[in-house]
């Protein structure tokens, strides 16, 4: 795809489309604050960054040959999203009052791991053009405000929650069922083809 405005506006869909680190960085948001979820930025793009160079330079090749790999991946991709899910479904029962911590860790290794990473490595960054590295800026660019846009909406919803009486339990809980919910669609994906 080497339409500059048709790349952004490509990025800026699925970026923002909800998905297991949109749901992290909203988590952190309601629980943490704006501020303290800023942190979480920069996570988010070494994420993305390795994991579409590596699908589209290394990877991707292999996983187009052997459905078994592919099959693989999910398995393991939605594996380590139901461990997630299941940590924060814990915090949400042991809060009494403090803040659930989204750690950079988790928002990199969710990242690295998003199926997300997959379609802009093998059907939107034009590896083959040669200004591809200015894609991957632009890329880097739109992520950083569809990022924050979900930390913001996560805040305004947290805001929200601290005025009900189970709020401080009630935010990691709801990250934790809809992380769950993207687990179940990649493992059962592979069977409703």
């Amino acid at each position: 795809m080497q339409d500059p405005i048709l790349f952004l506006l490509t990025v800026l869909a699925i970026l923002g489309t909800p998905g297991p680190t949109n749901t992290l960085l909203a988590t952190s948001g309601a629980a943490s604050g704006w501020r303290r979820s800023l942190r979480l930025l920069p996570a988010e793009a070494a994420g993305y960054f390795i994991s579409i160079l590596f699908l589209g330079l290394v990877l991707g090749p292999v996983v187009a040959a052997s459905p078994l790999i592919s099959i693989t991946l999910r398995v393991a991709v939605g594996a380590y999203l139901i461990l997630l899910a299941l940590r924060l479904w814990r915090q949400g029962s042991v809060l009494h009052g403090e803040a659930v911590a989204i750690r950079p860790r988790q928002v990199f290794v969710t990242t690295l791991l998003n199926p997300k990473a997959l379609i802009f490595a093998l059907g939107v960054v034009p590896f083959g053009s040669p200004h591809s590295w200015a894609y991957m800026a632009g890329f880097m660019g739109v992520l950083v405000v569809v990022g924050m846009s979900w930390i913001m909406a996560g805040a305004g919803l947290g805001q929200v929650a601290a005025r009900a009486s189970s709020g401080p339990r009630i935010i990691p809980r709801i990250g934790a069922a809809a992380i769950g919910t993207f687990a179940a669609l990649i493992l059962a994906s592979p069977f409703m083809s």
